[in-house]
């Protein structure tokens, strides 16, 4: 019991402070110069977003890289796939909520076979087992959920620790809590179970970034603009469900090519 209630006390800290974090970025947008024309309409908070950047950035270098090599370099490749697998699966129902709030009524009860099946036949999602029964794998949150109603993105947000997002994608963070079973795993066993997997998670999810984030060292001039054009690059795909608007294409050096979200709904 006792082991219940601190977890429950870590998990309302976690939540308050991602909450209090996400208020933070977004009170400052509301106090940013309209009278400032240097201003980039994409990234007004840039000096605050560099420096979470920069900040984050640090830590990684001095903390989660030298663990995160060790596990590259000791943990076979088919044991770090399983891995993957297994979180994927864990936090697979924000997936199926958001294809329900956006509309996508066959691909939720799709991905909802797809959770079943790797969660039993796939032992816990360790074993992709879903994927070679021809059910794909889809990429939903909150985020795109609210794009596809029509809530633009607002601006852009480097969040210390969780990485790049905007006024509008924020609100996947409470969601992706309360959808994920770790979170209730945690609840109903203990800190004792819910913690290393946390850790082992986080561990993950950095290595699998581990590609990008070389290219980016190598190839970028700044790496807070590469990081920066490429998330939000990423997140119009993925509102488009891959079909971008022709004017993408046709206008690649307007202002603000990202500042509108038209995702059609799919049945």
């Amino acid at each position: 019991m006792r082991d219940r209630n601190l977890i429950i006390s870590h998990n309302r800290l976690i939540i308050i402070a991602l909450s209090l974090c996400a208020v933070i970025f977004q009170g400052c947008a509301t106090t940013s110069k309209p009278s400032d024309q240097n201003l980039d309409p994409v990234d007004p908070h840039e000096k605050v977003n560099r420096a979470s950047y920069n900040f984050t950035d640090r830590v990684d270098r001095m903390v989660f890289e030298p663990v995160v090599n060790v596990y590259i370099d000791y943990v076979p490749s088919g044991a770090q796939r399983s891995i993957g697998n297994f979180y994927d699966n864990l936090s697979y129902p924000n997936v199926i909520l958001n294809d329900f709030l956006q509309g996508k009524v066959r691909q939720g009860m799709q991905d909802s076979l797809r959770f079943f099946v790797n969660s039993s036949v796939g032992l816990f999602g360790l074993f992709d087992m879903a994927t070679h029964m021809g059910l794909q794998k889809h990429d939903e949150d909150f985020g795109q959920t609210l794009g596809v109603w029509g809530v633009n993105t607002g601006s852009y947000l480097f969040i210390p620790f969780l990485g790049p997002s905007n006024e509008r994608d924020v609100s996947n963070i409470p969601v992706s809590i309360f959808t994920n079973v770790l979170f209730y795993a945690g609840l109903a066993v203990g800190s004792s179970f819910a913690a290393p997997l946390t850790v082992l998670g986080a561990i993950d999810k950095r290595a699998r970034l581990s590609g990008p984030m070389r290219i980016r060292d190598e190839a970028a001039l700044d790496p807070y603009l590469f990081v920066r054009e490429a998330s939000l690059q990423q997140r119009e795909f993925l509102i488009h469900d891959g079909n971008l608007p022709l004017d993408l294409y046709y206008e690649p050096f307007q202002d603000n090519p990202f500042g509108k979200d038209s995702k059609k709904r799919k049945l």
